[in-house]
């Protein structure tokens, strides 16, 4: 028999259990948005416009073509990337940023000026952490 969410059972000292997407939101979208590739990707989309595979894998870098082919195939079914193919000789497919992709630009932007403030503070409590972690042999 299951409990109803009001019941004692569906309560933890008193306090309602949540799932972790009604505790965070936004947890959806970061595993959207933020996989190991996805930002990368629209990133690089959103700054140079309409790519073939080639020169997109080339603006990105240090990507394999089998997990760009992977991270291009789940944005698109995300609706975050839209794939155009011409049926020409030889084949020809194009990929670019959708409209939804684009309405994360603004994220992009404020993560980047969040990045430039804060990022030597990082570095800085990380180096303060590794240097006492090492002392105390942790």
């Amino acid at each position: 028999m299951k409990s109803h969410p009001d019941t004692p059972a569906a309560l933890t000292n008193g306090t309602p259990r949540v799932s972790g997407e009604q505790a965070c939101p936004i947890a959806p979208v970061v595993d959207i948005v933020f996989s190991r590739w996805t930002t990368p990707i629209l990133w690089t989309l959103n700054a140079y416009g309409v790519q073939r595979f080639v020169e997109l894998h080339r603006n990105i870098g240090s990507i394999t073509p089998k997990v760009l082919t992977q991270r291009l195939r789940q944005l698109e079914r995300d609706g975050l990337v839209v794939r155009t193919y011409y049926p020409e000789v030889p084949p020809r497919v194009e990929y670019e940023i959708s409209d939804l992709g684009k309405s994360l630009a603004p994220l992009f932007a404020s993560l980047a000026v969040w990045a430039g403030e804060h990022l030597p503070a990082v570095e800085r409590a990380r180096k303060a952490f590794d240097t006492a972690d090492a002392a105390t042999g942790r």
